[in-house]
């Protein structure tokens, strides 16, 4: 195998906006994901948020990543496609301390750089978001936080960064990693083969800790917190205007009301440390914590209202960021701890890894032709009617609805499947399929048979999530 200029290990929102930062310079890069798509390891239980930067200490490298990836992220979803909603945010208090607090946190975010802050009372809160609690007495208001997808950014970051170049392998476990000598870099042992290489971009994640244990750097330890979000159905997507925070904790920015680029409202999530790095389950605790928390600021919220269950682990490692060159493994670079505001912060970290390969003997050239816009991908979900209808002229395929509950159509579906998907989470993370009140009742089988249709894999080949997930119970042949 030709020797790589770069491996990133990682197919996280970290590693494909890496990736795609990366594939503006004229090297040969390889991105190596585990699972059997991308976004199927921390990104996939990402809230969405878009943070402005008010929560963050103002000399952390948390906060200055984040200032810099909001600004940052316009631009990319603007070049992507990406539907990026700015909401604002609302940090709540319920009585006087509560106040000084919020009036400390905007000085903080202030001296960050965060711009167009505004300590808000009553009645601007009765005016711009009559569902809010009438106990809560003020709220730091953040104009600048938004909302986005984070799965869908995810897959276009990567299929950008594949058409300048950069190569894709998925279902790609790193098992060891050899180095060369301090000219020749690394050789990556994974269940695929080996990549020699000359420098080695850790941003595994949960696994972090285990990558950088590899390379013979064994100096931090991923501790994942578990966090339990609820989503609610889209006839609530109205119950607020912005994001509502709490008051942060040292621990957490915790329970939160959450808009979503789709519509459906989400509370949560709660913040557990826990050892197991699979732990996915859901708890009675959890639920009834989050509903309490939920419900003292929006006391609206029913949990009738409640479609779905579900839990994500972020990768703590202590309470910032770790992103460096590590000189006793020249070559290799840690981006590890990318726990929240890590989606925000996502393009100001791979400028800030593209400096330290630059720093560290990378010679970057810019190619001379750059692909930096993608076409928009259409949901009929979120076009008006009049729209859908010229789609359909377009391709009557569009007209074909495959998920009831989220407005999918067969022609989403099967772009989605042309683009990469190859599970029934992977269409569902790109399209919604699945992702209603009914839980792909109705959709399932319809997508099963398409996904077979379209790649040729048997109906009991078919998986939810990859190996071990298949929807046909026993119908695995043990090959």
């Amino acid at each position: 195998m030709n020797k790589y200029d770069i491996v990133i290990i990682g197919g996280g929102v970290t590693g494909t906006a890496i990736a795609r930062e990366l594939s503006r310079y004229r090297l040969k890069i390889a991105l190596l994901e585990k699972e059997a798509e991308l976004a199927f390891g921390v990104s996939k239980s990402n809230s969405g948020i878009i943070h402005p930067g008010t929560q963050n200490h103002p000399q952390s490298l948390k906060g200055k990543l984040c200032v810099e990836g909001n600004a940052l992220m316009r631009e990319v979803a603007a070049e992507l496609g990406v539907d990026f909603k700015e909401v604002g945010e609302l940090i709540v208090g319920f009585d006087n301390e509560d106040a000084a607090r919020l009036n400390g946190l905007k000085k903080q975010a202030e001296e960050l750089g965060v711009p167009g802050l505004e300590i808000v009372g009553r009645a601007w809160l009765e005016k711009n978001e009559p569902n809010l609690s009438p106990e809560v007495v003020a709220a730091l208001y953040a104009p600048t936080a938004g909302v986005i997808s984070p799965y869908r950014l995810v897959y276009d970051l990567s299929e950008n960064a594949a058409r300048n170049g950069v190569e894709i392998f998925t279902q790609c476990a790193v098992t060891d990693i050899e180095a060369q000598g301090e000219e020749d870099g690394f050789k990556v042992h994974t269940s695929r083969g080996e990549f020699p290489v000359r420098y080695v971009v850790n941003a595994a994640g949960l696994f972090a800790d285990d990558i950088s244990k590899m390379a013979g750097i064994n100096n931090f330890t991923i501790t994942p917190r578990k966090g339990e979000e609820f989503l609610l159905d889209k006839k609530r997507e109205y119950i607020t205007r912005h994001l509502i925070f709490p008051l942060p904790t040292r621990k957490s920015k915790g329970v939160l009301v959450i808009q979503t680029s789709d519509g459906n409202p989400m509370i949560g999530p709660t913040a557990r440390e826990i050892d197991d790095k699979e732990d996915l389950s859901t708890s009675d605790e959890g639920l009834k914590e989050v509903l309490s928390s939920a419900r003292r600021m929006v006391p609206a919220i029913n949990d009738r209202d409640i479609i779905a269950y579900f839990a994500g682990l972020r990768p703590s490692a202590g309470d910032d960021f770790i992103i460096r060159h590590e000189d006793r493994a020249p070559g290799f670079i840690n981006v590890a701890g990318i726990q929240s505001p890590g989606l925000t912060a996502a393009p100001a970290i791979a400028l800030m890894v593209v400096d330290i390969l630059k720093d560290n003997g990378l010679k970057l050239k810019k190619k001379l032709f750059f692909h930096r816009h993608r076409d928009k991908t259409p949901h009929i979900f979120a076009v008006t009617p009049e729209e859908t209808k010229k789609l359909i002229k377009k391709d009557a395929r569009y007209g074909e609805i495959i998920c009831r509950c989220e407005m999918v159509s067969r022609k989403e579906v099967e772009e989605a499947i042309d683009r990469g998907a190859v599970t029934l989470d992977g269409i569902k993370f790109r399209t919604r399929a699945q992702a209603g009140r009914c839980h792909g009742g109705f959709c399932t089988t319809r997508l099963m048979k398409i996904l077979s249709d379209k790649t040729g894999q048997p109906l009991k080949y078919i998986t939810k999530r990859g190996k071990g997930s298949e929807i046909v119970i026993g119908g695995r042949a043990d090959d």
